[in-house]
Parts: C-alpha cells; sequence; structure tokens
C-alpha cells in the first residue's frame, strides 16, 4: 500500500534561501515574471473601518496594500505592467499598492478553467506583469499548474511565477508580512 507525495503549497519566498531570492530577483531584472497578487483585507468580511463601499477594501488593507507596494517598488517596476480584477477590492488595492489605478480586466475576476492560458497570454516578453485579482483566481491558477491542494491565499499574497516559452514555472509565494524577509540586505540594479 502505498501514498502520493504532491507539492501541497508553493515554496514560502520569504523563508527561501539566498539562491532562490536571487534567481527570483534574477528572473524579475530580465522582465520574465508574472505574480498574482491577492487584494487586501475586505469591507465587507471585517469589523474594521472601511474605505468606502463594502466590497471594497478596509483601511488595515490599504495599509497591507501599501506595504506590498513598498516590495514591488524595491524590486523595480520600470519594465513591469500592472493589470486588475475590476471589482472595487481590487481595484483599491492596486491604488494603494502603485499610487495609480491600474488597466483592470474581467477575466480577472471570471479566472476558472482558462487561468492558466489567459495569464500566459497577457504576459509580454521581457515585461514583468503584476495581476491583482483574488483567491479563487490564485487558487485556479495553481490548480492548473500542480498545486491542487494548495492553501487558500492571505490577504495581499503574491505568487510568483517565471513564464519561459509559454510555460508557467511557479517560484513561490510572498505573503504581505514576509517582503522585508524576501528583500532584506538586497541591493538591486535599477
Amino acid at each position: 500500500m502505498g501514498f502520493v507525495l504532491w507539492p501541497r503549497s508553493p515554496v514560502n519566498l520569504g523563508t527561501a534561501g539566498p539562491e532562490v531570492t536571487n534567481s527570483l530577483i534574477d528572473r524579475w531584472q530580465a522582465g520574465e515574471v508574472v505574480v498574482l497578487v491577492r487584494h487586501t483585507e475586505r469591507c465587507d468580511q471585517s469589523s474594521n473601518p472601511c474605505l468606502g463601499p463594502p466590497d471594497g477594501i478596509t483601511r488595515v488593507g490599504s495599509d497591507a496594500a501599501t506595504a506590498v507596494g513598498q516590495g514591488f517598488m524595491h524590486l523595480g517596476m520600470a519594465q513591469t505592467d500592472v493589470l486588475s480584477s475590476p471589482a472595487t477590492r481590487t481595484v483599491q488595492t492596486s491604488h494603494y499598492m502603485f499610487g495609480q489605478d491600474a488597466v483592470t480586466q474581467e477575466w480577472l475576476a471570471i479566472c476558472g478553467e482558462t487561468m492558466r492560458n489567459d495569464v500566459v497570454k497577457n504576459k509580454h516578453a521581457h515585461r514583468n506583469l503584476v495581476l491583482v485579482t483574488h483567491s479563487g483566481c490564485i487558487s485556479d491558477f495553481e490548480a492548473q499548474t500542480g498545486f491542487e491542494h494548495a492553501k487558500t491565499s492571505e490577504y495581499g499574497s503574491a505568487l510568483f511565477v517565471a513564464i519561459a516559452d509559454g510555460q508557467p514555472q511557479v517560484l513561490g509565494i510572498v505573503n504581505a508580512t514576509d517582503w522585508h524577509s524576501l528583500l532584506s540586505g538586497k541591493i538591486l540594479k535599477q
């Protein structure tokens, strides 16, 4: 009698060793990375003060989004495109991350069985792509790339994926609170 081992969830890049971190940074600087970011704390599922409508994010969520955005700014955004689901909570999250509104795309709210292919199709050569989306969309992508049993993504978490020759390779995840660990001591070429 045997059992099957499968990767439950992507590696946590915030606690991965320097070899993994350096590889991620090299790929980012080469414009080979897509990052699926889950929106931050939902207003309608929290007792924290809201920023606006019930389908938006909380003040705590706006602070978290700003911190995640600072992590991306540290990586460098010169060769990066940002797309967002049109839902209020994702639009607000991307705005607090980058200080401006992202281009919205309906496919980032619908997701489903085409998520993997939609991500690959929207990635341009030598340009990173940040997608602000929902936990269900990230779960769909993970299931379609070999992580059928991954834990649900946390608010503000970022799933890093390298795309080479049209094939996605999940690099790992950075939770909103792990950016400092990921980037501490790293001097990046801008």
